[in-house]
């Protein structure tokens, strides 16, 4: 495929910031979408140091008007989307006695209206053009919790859902659509950890934003086909460890 054109929401900083590096370096059209266009700047500077293509956009995932206009532009100047990773997202952490509905409906707009509508309007796109992948980024939250998490596990397990409903009603177009769910994933200097922070996962290591953009990278590729609806843990193996105290 000749210059495959993916967007990345959310992608001026952390795990999207390295999932746009990641699909320059392997040879696409990198639209980076950030509600913070100085930051979504920031990542397409980034880009072009390595004589590669791509275009930053502001875009509020909250704002319906941010997002047609968004997909407009990108299919005027390119003609074609192949990929989208809906990686925008908010969290915020409060007592559900004291969580407002206005914070709860700032947290679900973000994370899962906004990816609906992504999804909707660049799916038009795909299905003119025979197809493509979208991937959703979710969260380990979605099936494990803490106190105080409830606005951001419901947000990001509505993610997971929303990814095999949409898988099933866009088969006929060839669009796949598929779930990444991270774990810990550290965006921040690596000296600000500790040694037990590695040795509590399996994989004895904290995650890092690229390993997440290597999951977009094999999910998205041509030839995995086969592999949809699917939401696929990234977590080192924590979700998957017995925390019972002895």
């Amino acid at each position: 495929m000749k210059n495959p054109v993916v967007i990345v929401t959310g992608a001026g900083h952390g795990i999207g910031r390295a999932i746009s590096i990641a699909y320059a370096k392997n040879g696409f059209v990198v639209i980076i979408a950030d509600k913070n266009l100085s930051v979504a700047r920031e990542t397409a500077e980034l880009i072009k140091e390595h004589n590669r293509n791509c275009d930053a956009y502001r875009c509020d995932v909250t704002k319906e008007s941010d997002i047609t206009r968004l997909i407009k532009e990108v299919q005027h100047q390119y003609g074609r989307i192949d990929v989208l990773i809906n990686n925008a997202g908010v969290s915020e952490f409060r007592s559900p006695y004291e969580l407002s509905i206005e914070n709860w409906d700032r947290i679900l707009n973000t994370n899962v209206r906004g990816a609906f509508l992504c999804s909707r309007e660049v799916a038009k796109v795909m299905k003119a053009n025979q197809g493509g992948a979208i991937i959703n980024i979710s969260s380990t939250r979605a099936v494990m919790s803490e106190p105080n998490s409830e606005a951001y596990a419901a947000s990001k397990g509505a993610l997971i859902s929303l990814t095999h409903a949409l898988a099933a009603s866009l088969q006929e177009d060839y669009i796949r659509v598929n779930c990444i769910s991270p774990g810990w994933i550290h965006t921040d200097e690596k000296e600000s950890l500790r040694e037990i922070d590695h040795q509590q996962h399996f994989s004895k290591r904290v995650g890092t934003p690229e390993d997440i953009a290597k999951a977009c990278l094999f999910l998205t590729a041509e030839g995995n086909e086969f592999i949809n609806g699917e939401n696929i843990t990234i977590d080192g193996g924590m979700t998957r460890k017995m925390m019972y105290e002895h």
